[in-house]
């Protein structure tokens, strides 16, 4: 018996007529090079789940044979070098929509490590960086939606512990003789201790498809809004940099989403309806539990309330 003759099990009613929102396949890893201005493109690995939606009265997708097209999109569109990774699911999420006749909606996940490169502080040594990327789009009937985001990890430094310490500072200098102007003058100077944190943050914006975000601009906005970024490589003077950059600039996790949201304020020029996530976890190194805050709001309510 051929194929063609086979009867087609997927189109028939199911025992149960409920339609699903999401079928499709996940884990579908794909390279994916992402060109740049005058450099070679990055070349990474990128790891894609694809969906659509399934009627209630059809009882499957036709797995292999969605595989199929999905595995043919996605060599189609990662052949060539991209030079936005959302743009890229935009792409597919469209062109999914078009070849699957019974779906009204299609949804693409990409998740990738992304490397770029950087100086250290103070050495100037070169070195690299990482970043975790996820990116999606949204295809249905009234266009595409589409979202990039960024994992980044930095140091924080805790306020309240540094602001202890600093009155034991002030006491000690007082009680060695030292006048007023001189502590104050002295513990302007050099900031004081407190205990640290390794932190990630994450920062999205999911806006219609005709809006472009630069990956590398949120992941610097994501790294400035930590009280210090960190290095793959540091040499003594790169970590004395580090270090008292984390102390002068000592943030509670509150305050790292509450810096997220203002770099994005001043960096970005987005319309009032993108849609602006940002997460921040702090690994405590002092307590067994983990500190987080979170923010998702729009563009425009973002810039209203940022300027007040």
């Amino acid at each position: 018996m051929s194929s063609e003759s086979l009867p087609d099990v997927q189109a028939a009613k199911p025992d149960v007529e409920v339609g699903l929102n999401r079928v499709g396949v996940t884990d579908v890893k794909k390279l994916v090079k992402v060109s740049r201005d005058d450099d070679r493109p990055l070349v990474f690995t990128a790891e894609f789940n694809v969906y659509v939606d399934l009627p209630s009265g059809r009882k499957g997708i036709d797995m292999s044979r969605n595989m199929e097209v999905t595995n043919e999109v996605l060599d189609d569109l990662t052949r060539d070098p991209v030079y936005r990774v959302e743009d890229l699911c935009a792409e597919i999420a469209s062109r999914l929509l078009d070849r699957h006749s019974y779906t009204t909606r299609a949804e693409v996940e990409m998740e990738a490590e992304y490397m770029y490169r950087e100086e250290t502080p103070s050495t100037e040594r070169e070195t690299q960086g990482f970043a975790d990327v996820c990116a999606t789009a949204v295809a249905n009937g009234d266009g595409v939606r589409k979202s990039i985001g960024v994992e980044v990890t930095g140091t924080t430094a805790c306020p309240c512990a540094q602001g202890m310490m600093r009155k034991d500072a002030g006491d000690k200098l007082r009680e060695l003789g030292l006048e007023e102007d001189s502590v104050e003058e002295f513990l302007d100077e050099i900031p004081q201790a407190a205990h640290n944190q390794r932190s990630q943050s994450y920062l999205e914006v999911e806006a219609d498809d005709d809006v472009h975000v630069g990956l590398d601009r949120l992941i610097e906005a994501a790294r400035d809004s930590m009280s210090s970024r960190i290095y793959n490589l540091a040499k003594r003077p790169d970590e004395h940099s580090m270090t008292r950059e984390m102390h002068e600039n000592a943030r509670f996790v509150e305050d790292v989403v509450r810096e997220m949201a203002r770099n994005v304020s001043e960096r970005f020029e987005l319309p009032d309806d993108a849609v602006v996530t940002m997460k921040q976890e702090n690994e405590e190194s002092i307590h067994q539990h983990n500190a987080y805050s979170e923010r998702v709001m729009t563009f425009g309510d973002l810039r209203r309330q940022i300027d007040g």
